[in-house]
């Protein structure tokens, strides 16, 4: 949870990171204040994005009293339509905050919204990794796809968006269960058909779910293909050259529209492939999945969340979370979460 917000807070810098598309600008600035280790995140320079509130809205309603799905999926949009009066500053997405206002938690699958082709953006994505967190089990992938895919769609009806959602939930999952990280994206590719017959399930605008799916499975294919990751076994494969500038370049080849990681498809996929790269450097996570030039803090969030299940606090600068904004709130959501699990 902490370190979810730390990679959010840290792209957005008050927004002059997150929409700057220059990754090589954004490292020559970290160099000037110290480094990654010297970033101290406070909530005057470095204040939490509307990713956090919803990430910390989402916690808020898996920790809470629900005893059936409806009842947890009313909740969640119940959050939402709260965390949304928590925006001032924080750069909310417009198609975010245009499906919280149609939610109506109050009314019997008040929680649904109609089907939106464009509603592909990250928004759903950036928020789900608590999802993760509570339904890790292998066992629980089921429940994992119906509360990540329901969330999503609440604000991105549309498969590009809520596959974003499922993505992060699942990738988080696997960073509990210690899955090799090079097997991760396999494992997305064996999900997609649980959730293709959970939405078929539901009965809800399935033709047009079904014409818009595949740019989504399309889109990771092509990905693990260039990485060499198909198997789910194989070493990953990267260019020889991949400083700063290449990245933004390939990260731009992959987004929807020139924006790496502002896609539901490409959020999940540029953070999975820092966590390929980095190692057991949190420097490197940050330099590769959240100082980049693309939608920077919706990557670092999915980034951040996917290390501290694998790692903790190891490794990570103390510096980059004692003071981060809403650092209690999100250490006792958390432990909730642990607990919830038990």
């Amino acid at each position: 949870m902490v370190l979810g917000a730390v990679g959010d807070a840290m792209g957005y810098k008050n927004g002059s990171w997150e929409f700057c598309r220059s990754g090589v600008a954004i490292h020559s600035e970290v160099e000037k204040l110290g480094g990654v280790s010297a970033l101290n995140l406070t909530r005057r320079d470095f204040m939490v994005s509307d990713d956090t509130v919803l990430h910390i809205a989402t916690a808020e309603a898996l920790v809470s009293e629900w005893k059936d799905k409806e009842t947890l999926y009313r909740t969640i949009a119940q959050k939402y339509i709260d965390g949304a009066k928590d925006m001032g500053g924080r750069a909310p997405g417009f198609t975010t905050l245009g499906g919280i206002n149609m939610l109506r938690p109050k009314e019997k699958e008040g929680y649904r919204i109609p089907y939106t082709p464009s509603g592909g953006g990250c928004g759903a994505a950036m928020r789900s990794a608590p999802i993760g967190l509570r339904f890790y089990r292998p066992e629980q992938l089921e429940d994992l796809v119906a509360v990540a895919v329901e969330s999503g769609r609440m604000t991105h009806n549309c498969p590009t968006g809520y596959l974003g959602s499922v993505a992060t939930a699942l990738f988080v999952s696997y960073s509990i269960q210690r899955r090799p990280i090079n097997s991760w994206g396999k494992g997305l590719m064996d999900t997609l058909p649980v959730v293709w017959k959970y939405v078929e399930t539901t009965g809800i605008d399935v033709q047009r779910n079904k014409k818009d799916w595949s740019y989504f499975e399309k889109g990771w294919a092509a990905y693990l293909t260039e990485r060499n990751l198909m198997d789910g076994v194989s070493e990953p494969r990267f260019p020889e050259k991949y400083g700063p500038e290449e990245r933004d370049q390939f990260y731009t080849s992959v987004s929807y529209d020139g924006w790496g990681g502002a896609s539901g498809h490409d959020a999940p996929m540029i953070a999975y492939d820092a966590l390929l790269g980095a190692g057991t450097s949190w420097e490197e996570l940050c330099l590769r999945g959240v100082l980049h030039g693309g939608d920077n803090d919706s990557t670092g969030i999915i980034a951040g969340s996917c290390w501290g299940a694998m790692y903790g606090f190891e490794g990570v600068p103390e510096v980059n979370y004692k003071n981060l904004e809403y650092k209690d709130r999100l250490v006792t959501l958390g432990n909730d979460l642990y607990r919830a699990t038990m």
